[in-house]
This record gives structure tokens, C-alpha cells and sequence, in this order.
């Protein structure tokens, strides 16, 4: 009895009719929704050659015929490959770019144009950020393109996108904070005095686990998105310990949970919402980690401390290689917060 291909693998069929070449390689692809689809890759002259070529396609997909490889298949290989080592909120902008590329899909990547990538860049309707990830999500292609000899030329290079416009989001205010401090007895207001006091994004204390509170020695370690971000210590302010001790007791495998749950980002916002209009303010959760870093460096803390806590790379050479500092640093800079 023949043994079957593992799933995803491929197959070899015989086409009708009088041909030179009458086997073809076949092939799976997915979409952008995980639709399978069926797609010839190479032609044969008899049946084992056929399983030859099916089996270096599995072994190495550019083996076969780069002259034939689309963008979706591009995709889908760099999506297994080389995605893996971005990080996890990158890799959620760069999927997300992908969808506006539709339109070029099934077109040979080695055709592709940089007139078509910047209509994908321009016709996608949506904010400068959008933008620059298909911009940003064509120069991945096109380096592993380059380096598998698919393309010469990466004319993802040519490409523009509309530059980040200056931001309108404003620190907290002193009275603001005051506000929140009159009223943190209520629901979800410690939350967000957390917030201003640790600097963290809004991701970054939804998915922070318990596991990441070190209770012993008073810090909160996590982060994101980029190599200095992540896995950060902040020392938890002495004002906030009180909040994060009682969101401990609560149980639960996350710091901040909803009915013994993790909470999503839309749920948080609605609290977050409605603690708002408790205080009569329009502020977002990255206003907070403006406030954390506004208020730290008006109090005069060092530098290269804000630069830690706050997950990014120093600008001078001197206190990104040689300056380090200690965790009893760390928190000499948080507990300068008034």
C-alpha cells in the first residue's frame, strides 16, 4: 500500500493530453485568512523526477524555479523563516501589511515593481503607521528575495512612506494626578496610577503575568518591541506598591485581570474611559508613559536611568556601553516621583 504524503507536503499529478513535460509539481499555499490553495511549482518528464523535485521543494522551496515564486509564496516562506526572529509586536504590524497587498498576491516577485509596492503604500487608506509597515514589510521581502538570488535589484528601496508627524499627546498634568489620587479607591483607578508611575505600555502590564512580579525586592519585569524593552526591571514606586500587592492577592495567572481572566485592550479602555471622565480628562494609556518620563526627568533623575526604565537605547555612546547602573539606582530614580 503507497504511504501518503504528511499534510501540507505537496503532490505530483499527471496532466491530459500528449505533453513533454506531463507530471507537475503541486505544492501548498495558504492565505492571508489560512485558506489552502493548490499551485503548480515545476514540470517533469516522468513520475520520479516529478518526486524529486517535490521532495528538494520541501527540503528548500528556491531550489525549484525563483523565476515562479509570488509574492504570496515569498511571503509564506519568510513568514516561516525569518519572522520567527522579529519580535512579537513587529511580526503583528508586518502580517497586518500584508493584507493590503492583496492586490499583488499571485504577481512574480521577481516582476514586482517599486510602482506597485508604493500603490499598495498609498491606496491603503489608512494612518501614516500603516504606511510605513507595508514600506517597512517590502524591505524584509526584499532582503530575503535578495539572499535567496530571487531579485537583483530591491526596489523596495525606492518606496516612501509619510513620516511620522510630530505627536499631541501631553503628560498628565500635576492636578490630573491629584485627581486620581483623591479617588483611587475606586474601580480601576489604581490601574492607572500604575500606569504613571511605572511607564509601561499598554500591552506591556495587560500581558504581565504574576510570575513577573518580584515581590521580594518590590519589581515589575517585562516589555516589548525592542531589545532594550524587553524583559526590563522597574522598581515598583512605594505610593503603587499597595495596588500592585492587592492586584497579587486577587489571584490569577495575570497582574491585571476581569472577572478571573486576562483582560483584553477593548475592555481595558472602556475602564479606562470611564476613570477619565471621573477627572474630566481626555488621556490615553501612552500619555502615562509621557507623564513617567516627563515627571522623572523634571525631578532631575539620571539619564541613563530613565533610559532603562524606560526601555530605550541611550544616544551617547558613553552611557550606552560603558554606564550601568544598579537596581537600588533604579529605584532611587522611580521613588524621585512625587
Amino acid at each position: 500500500m503507497p504511504r501518503r504524503n504528511p499534510n501540507g507536503y505537496g503532490c505530483v499529478t499527471k496532466l491530459s493530453g500528449k505533453r513533454s513535460r506531463p507530471y507537475v509539481v503541486k505544492v501548498t499555499l495558504y492565505d492571508q485568512e489560512g485558506h489552502a490553495r493548490q499551485v503548480p511549482v515545476a514540470y517533469a518528464f516522468t513520475k520520479a523526477e516529478a518526486l524529486i523535485l517535490l521532495a528538494q521543494y520541501n527540503d528548500n522551496p528556491w531550489e525549484v524555479d525563483r523565476e515562479k515564486v509570488t509574492l504570496a509564496a515569498l511571503y509564506q516562506r519568510w513568514l516561516k523563516i525569518k519572522a520567527p526572529k522579529l519580535g512579537t509586536s513587529i511580526q503583528g504590524c508586518l502580517k497586518a501589511a500584508y493584507k493590503h497587498c492583496s492586490k499583488y498576491y499571485g504577481v512574480k516577485y521577481r516582476a514586482l515593481k517599486a510602482y506597485q509596492m508604493q500603490d499598495c503604500i498609498d491606496n491603503c487608506g489608512l494612518s501614516y503607521s500603516t504606511q510605513a509597515a507595508i514600506k517597512n514589510l517590502f524591505g524584509h521581502l526584499d532582503r530575503f528575495a535578495f539572499e535567496l538570488d530571487i531579485i537583483d535589484k530591491m526596489y523596495s528601496q525606492l518606496t516612501t512612506a509619510p513620516p511620522i508627524p510630530d505627536t499631541k499627546r501631553e503628560p498628565f498634568t500635576p492636578e490630573q494626578i491629584d485627581a486620581l489620587w483623591k479617588i483611587s479607591n475606586q474601580e480601576w483607578v489604581d490601574t492607572v496610577l500604575i500606569y504613571i508611575y511605572t511607564g509601561f505600555r499598554l500591552t506591556e502590564l495587560l500581558n504581565m503575568k504574576l510570575e513577573q512580579v518580584n515581590v521580594a525586592e518590590r519589581y515589575l519585569q517585562g516589555g516589548v518591541k525592542t531589545a532594550s524593552g524587553k524583559g526590563r526591571i522597574v522598581p515598583i514606586h512605594t505610593r503603587i506598591w499597595p495596588f500592585v500587592e492587592n492586584r497579587i492577592q486577587q489571584g490569577g495567572p495575570y497582574l491585571f485581570t476581569y472577572q478571573g481572566k486576562k483582560l483584553s485592550q477593548s475592555k481595558y479602555y472602556t475602564f479606562w474611559n470611564e476613570v477619565m471622565q471621573k477627572i474630566g480628562a481626555d488621556k490615553t494609556p501612552h500619555e502615562a508613559r509621557h507623564t513617567f518620563e516627563t515627571n522623572l526627568d523634571n525631578a532631575g533623575g539620571n539619564r541613563k536611568c530613565i533610559d532603562l526604565l524606560m526601555g530605550h537605547k541611550s544616544k551617547d555612546v558613553g552611557n550606552r556601553v560603558y554606564n550601568h547602573k544598579t537596581l537600588e539606582q533604579l529605584r532611587e530614580t522611580v521613588e524621585l516621583l512625587p
